[in-house]
């Protein structure tokens, strides 16, 4: 009935959001992690690279209480977790992956542009609404599908819903080169961290 039908879409919006607020969460914070954190940089032993991951720590916490809520959903709609569940982290590491690059990436060059944090705010937002978040991919006009493929969150939001929602199991092989993208951009991140380090002393 149409109960049903407005839980499966509760749950289908939850799922998306779930992602998007993993990656936001993250990319968020990252231009002021450094800046926050000024008293570490002075300190020779302190690795400030780990500061991004602090942050992944506490995002990764509230998506896993977000999950228990989305089970809750799929309970009480009387959906049924299905057991591709299981699925889950093989989906979102390679995303986990990719928002670390650009986190280092933002926390680096956040030390040097004091106004970053704003344009991330505003991009992540419109990265939201670009997402397949509030509808899915099918649903979009074939003119507009261009930018879903080249958003790094549609794929990902994509696979979640199937594996937590409709049971499918994920698409190995795109999940297998996203994540080799997502090590590609985690290391360019970490680089340019490693190397604009040096003049963080020197900003701050």
């Amino acid at each position: 009935g149409s109960g049903d039908e407005t839980t499966e879409f509760a749950v289908v919006l939850f799922a998306g959001m779930l992602v998007h607020s993993l990656f936001a969460e993250c990319v968020n914070r990252a231009p002021v992690l450094v800046l926050g954190n000024a008293n570490f940089v002075k300190k020779v032993v302190f690795p400030l690279e780990i500061l991004p991951w602090v942050t992944m720590g506490s995002a990764l916490f509230h998506a896993g209480v977000s999950l228990l809520v989305l089970f809750t959903g799929l309970l009480v709609g009387s959906l049924g977790i299905p057991p591709t569940i299981v699925f889950f982290p093989l989906v979102i590491a390679p995303l986990v992956v990719l928002t670390m690059g650009v986190a280092w990436f933002l926390a680096a060059t956040g030390v040097y542009l004091r106004d970053l944090g704003q344009a991330v705010g505003v991009a992540t937002t419109v990265m939201l609404f670009l997402s397949p978040v509030f509808y899915t991919s099918s649903a979009l006009p074939e003119r507009y599908a261009w930018m879903l493929s080249i958003n790094p969150l549609s794929f990902i939001i994509e696979q979640s819903r199937d594996v937590l929602v409709w049971g499918r199991p994920p698409q190995w092989m795109g999940l297998l080169g996203y994540l080799g993208v997502s090590v590609i951009v985690a290391q360019l991140g970490f680089w340019w961290f490693q190397k604009a380090r040096r003049g963080f002393a020197d900003v701050l």
